[in-house]
């Protein structure tokens, strides 16, 4: 696993991203994703929660999110997030790289503003495209990257091929 961030710069990390969620608001942004009504999402470098909370919403109770992090206070501010709102359908999981989740299980999965500082970078699109179902989205944003390596970092494995750019993110699907 790759060392974790000191618990000082990550409530940094977390009150600059009450600002950009304020200017910004997740759900505004996953609009992009098409997420429905009882979908299965991964939310890949969660942080501390808002796109999750967010996307849960738009699961409603037969859908699950699942708000994956390294970081172990990403981890415990999403469960309290949750459980502030009453929300009981997600699951976190701390992890660098693996989910634990079923091939072919997630309808859509958030790839927002983590990619750039990813230690290995393959393993990871290795895993999401595992667990991607046909047809699936690859929701990506990370404003730290250009266009051009975007697009060549995810689709130059052959694992991912881009869908649709939209202001804020690209929407890929598996290959």
């Amino acid at each position: 696993m790759k060392q974790v961030e000191p618990n000082f710069h990550y409530e940094v990390m977390c009150f600059w991203y009450k600002i950009r969620d304020f200017f910004s608001p997740p759900a505004n942004i996953l609009k992009d994703a098409n997420i429905g009504t009882g979908y299965n999402i991964l939310d890949f470098g969660c942080g501390p929660g808002s796109y999750s909370v967010a996307a849960l919403k738009m699961v409603g109770k037969k859908g699950r999110v699942y708000a994956l992090d390294i970081h172990p206070l990403a981890v415990k501010k999403v469960k309290y997030k949750a459980i502030k709102q009453g929300l009981s359908n997600i699951k976190t999981i701390r992890s660098d790289c693996r989910t634990g989740l079923p091939d072919r299980s997630m309808d859509v999965i958030l790839l927002y503003d983590v990619y750039h500082d990813l230690y290995n970078r393959l393993p990871v699109l290795e895993e999401l495209h595992r667990i991607l179902k046909p047809g699936g989205i690859l929701s990506f944003s990370d404003h730290h990257m250009e266009k051009e390596e975007i697009l060549s970092e995810l689709t130059g494995e052959g694992l991912f091929r881009l869908k649709k750019e939209y202001k804020k993110t690209y929407s890929f699907i598996k290959i």
